[in-house]
């Protein structure tokens, strides 16, 4: 497995994405912008803003209502149309985790598949087991209604007898099996596919294997199979790779909302050692009537050390770090996002991915710094990027601790051309004019 070393804590792109996977119920609430390139600009470019203007089939249709959805959200407004489109159009997507995008493809998936025709016509593929079964359980909500589609785990341990085609119209599964279905064992039929989906692009190049495999199943299709692939990330590696697999794409791309500081008001805080901060830290949170909080620590021992300390003087509060299982960090995830914790006290392994719309407190208990040493300035981003969310006002404290520190707020300050104000935690006074 592929991951970057962050923070002293590793952070996982496949279990990251299977984590905003596990705590995303509902859709994020989601104000972007959607910038979409047509690949043919003189076909008109409409969106949809029900489900109904889709026709769906309507035991589909059902399907879509019952889980929960009642209009679409913003990425699959335009996505949709695409992806239904006849004749079928190819679409390369960058959206986050909670943009709706499972949803938007595999209702394209479901809507797509001939009941009639028992053989296999939509091949999805995911970086990981755990991200094939989530996609899975999405399709088997939606399609709950459409009894005559069926639907096969290419993953390990899923084991075929060789020799037999497959009847499930439709196969989620991991590049390595579904390969293998392909060519070793012959149970799909690469040039039956009519509907090609590539989930998760950034991970699954991430991990060497995945992307050869990935290519070499592609090959095997057809020219005129529909091609969608979904990435959270457009970097050019993702890009390069999105050519080689999506001729002719339309491509839509979502805004992210992070980039957005105007609704932050971001202060430093001049403190000694841990204890010092640690006091800081208690007269801000004393003095300000705060939602939520989260605090972001660099190692694993800060933050255990920060937590106990925190609940020694009575606050509730949830840890996670990189040790807990996905699983597990998802139950904490769950009961901050339920309030039943005020404060999330995290390593960097949680910058990434956690929508709490009532964080309106972000502290950095230590600066976010690269390998170097130098202001990571991506991660300080996503870290107070937490707060400030739709719309919302929010706050963003900084410790400092060294003048190593200093400098590398001064760098961060140059980077988003903000300035960042000084804040005495002892004056509360001054305290409450500035957070006001």
């Amino acid at each position: 497995k592929q991951s970057r070393k962050i923070d002293g804590d590793k952070v996982d792109l496949a279990e990251q994405s299977l984590l905003n996977k596990l705590i995303r119920h509902s859709l994020v609430r989601n104000r972007n912008q959607v910038e979409v390139l047509q690949r043919d600009p003189t076909s008109p470019l409409y969106s949809v803003k029900t489900f109904e203007e889709l026709r769906l089939k309507p035991d589909l249709l059902k399907g879509v209502y019952n889980m929960g959805f009642n209009r679409p959200s913003r990425i699959q407004e335009n996505a949709l149309p695409m992806m239904l489109a006849q004749p079928p159009q190819n679409l390369i997507a960058q959206s986050q985790s909670g943009t709706g995008k499972t949803a938007a493809f595999s209702l394209a998936m479901l809507s797509h598949v001939n009941p009639a025709n028992k053989w296999t016509q939509c091949l999805c593929i995911a970086p990981t087991y755990e991200l094939a079964l989530q996609i899975g359980q999405v399709i088997e909500q939606m399609g709950k209604y459409c009894p005559d589609v069926k639907l096969a785990y290419g993953i390990r341990g899923n084991r075929m007898e060789r020799g037999i085609k497959l009847q499930e119209q439709i196969v989620i599964g991991t590049p390595g099996t579904v390969l293998d279905w392909c060519t070793k064992y012959r149970l799909i039929e690469p040039k039956k596919i009519t509907m090609f989906v590539l989930d998760e692009a950034d991970v699954m190049i991430a991990t060497q294997g995945h992307r050869d495999q990935s290519i070499r199943i592609h090959r095997q299709l057809t020219k005129d199979c529909q091609m969608l692939l979904f990435s959270a990330t457009f970097e050019d590696s993702v890009w390069r790779f999105a050519e080689q697999v999506v001729p002719d794409p339309n491509i839509i791309r979502l805004k992210r909302e992070e980039e957005t500081l105007d609704t932050i008001k971001q202060f430093y805080v001049v403190c000694k050692e841990k204890e010092d901060k640690f006091t800081a830290l208690c007269n801000l949170y004393g003095s300000l009537t705060i939602a939520q909080a989260m605090i972001f620590c660099h190692t694993r021992k800060m933050a255990a050390w920060l937590t106990a300390n925190l609940t020694k003087e009575g606050h509730q509060v949830a840890l996670l770090s990189g040790e807990m299982t996905v699983e597990q960090r998802a139950s904490v995830i769950e009961r901050y996002r339920n309030g039943k914790e005020k404060v999330l006290v995290t390593t960097n392994v949680c910058s990434r991915g956690i929508d709490v719309e009532q964080v309106s407190l972000v502290v950095n208990f230590d600066l976010p710094v690269d390998m170097d040493g130098n202001a990571d300035n991506e991660t300080y981003l996503h870290r107070i990027g937490r707060t400030g969310r739709f719309g919302r006002r929010g706050f963003a404290v900084n410790m400092v601790d060294s003048k190593h520190s200093m400098d590398i707020i001064n760098q961060i300050e140059m980077h988003f051309n903000r300035r960042i104000t000084k804040l005495d935690t002892s004056d509360l006074e001054e305290m409450e004019s500035l957070m006001s």
